[in-house]
């Protein structure tokens, strides 16, 4: 099994529809920010997802740190957000601590009650909500 330090980066930079990722497995550090309404979310997040996967089954008493600041998502992204706090709240369940950094415009109810969904549904999270200056 490969550690979390030889796992390659994860780097996608936004483009008008879909965030910027940057997944740096060997520093435990995943970042999503930008705007999500891909044309297919599940191919956008499906690999995605699955290198998180692989990723924190090579996690042992990891502390993982992630950071999520979406303007905006639409509904096929949310379901495969879903997916993967889904297996980053498994990995905390299985000995990691996961801290979930919810980063929001101070102004957007939407995504800070999304947020608030996210803390009642993904209990073994460390949730940390975040309002920005709008």
């Amino acid at each position: 099994m490969q550690s979390p330090s030889t796992l390659p980066p994860l780097f996608l930079a936004a483009t008008p529809s879909s965030p910027e990722i940057d997944f740096r497995f060997d520093q435990h550090i995943l970042s999503i920010k930008g705007e999500s309404y891909p044309e297919n979310a599940a191919a956008f997040y499906g690999p995605l997802n699955a290198a998180v996967r692989n990723y924190v089954e090579t996690c042992h008493d990891a502390q993982i740190t992630v950071h999520v600041s979406l303007a905006y998502f639409n509904s096929s992204s949310t379901k495969m957000l879903f997916t993967l706090f889904d297996i980053l709240n498994q990995a905390a369940l299985d000995g990691n601590r996961v801290r979930l950094n919810w980063y929001h415009d101070e102004d957007d109810d939407t995504i800070l009650e999304f947020g608030q969904e996210l803390q009642q549904d993904f209990t073994a999270l460390d949730f940390h909500d975040h309002a920005v200056g709008g």
